[in-house]
């Protein structure tokens, strides 16, 4: 991992009133050149970081973007960590263009895909 200092936007995301998440806030670093999210710091309920994670890239000149190559999460509480989504394990090569709907994004869409 190589780590440069670099601009990024800066986004933070609170949970809204009224609602529950694991996550009481978020705080993104999204790259400016690439648009990908790069770090994100993850707080408890009570505003103590909890978790970080680090998107790992790479540059697909084939197809002309900048692809995960595997995104890690590190639980500081704990003190553990994983890392998972390895483009280096997939069988098949990631598919770029797919046309989705907005609705296959909502919490009962993501939570009947899901695999139990």
């Amino acid at each position: 991992t190589r780590y440069e200092l670099h601009r990024v936007w800066h986004v933070q995301a609170t949970l809204k009133a009224g609602e529950r998440h694991i996550y009481a806030k978020r705080d993104m670093y999204f790259d400016e050149d690439t648009w990908v999210l790069s770090e994100v710091d993850h707080y408890d309920g009570r505003g103590q970081l909890w978790r970080v994670g680090e998107n790992y890239t790479y540059t697909n000149y084939e197809k002309g973007l900048n692809a995960p190559a595997a995104q890690g999460f590190y639980d500081l509480i704990a003190g553990r960590y994983i890392v998972a989504a390895m483009s280096n394990e997939s069988k098949l090569a990631p598919q770029y263009g797919q046309r989705t709907k907005m609705s296959e994004f909502t919490p009962a869409a993501l939570r009947n895909a899901g695999i139990r």
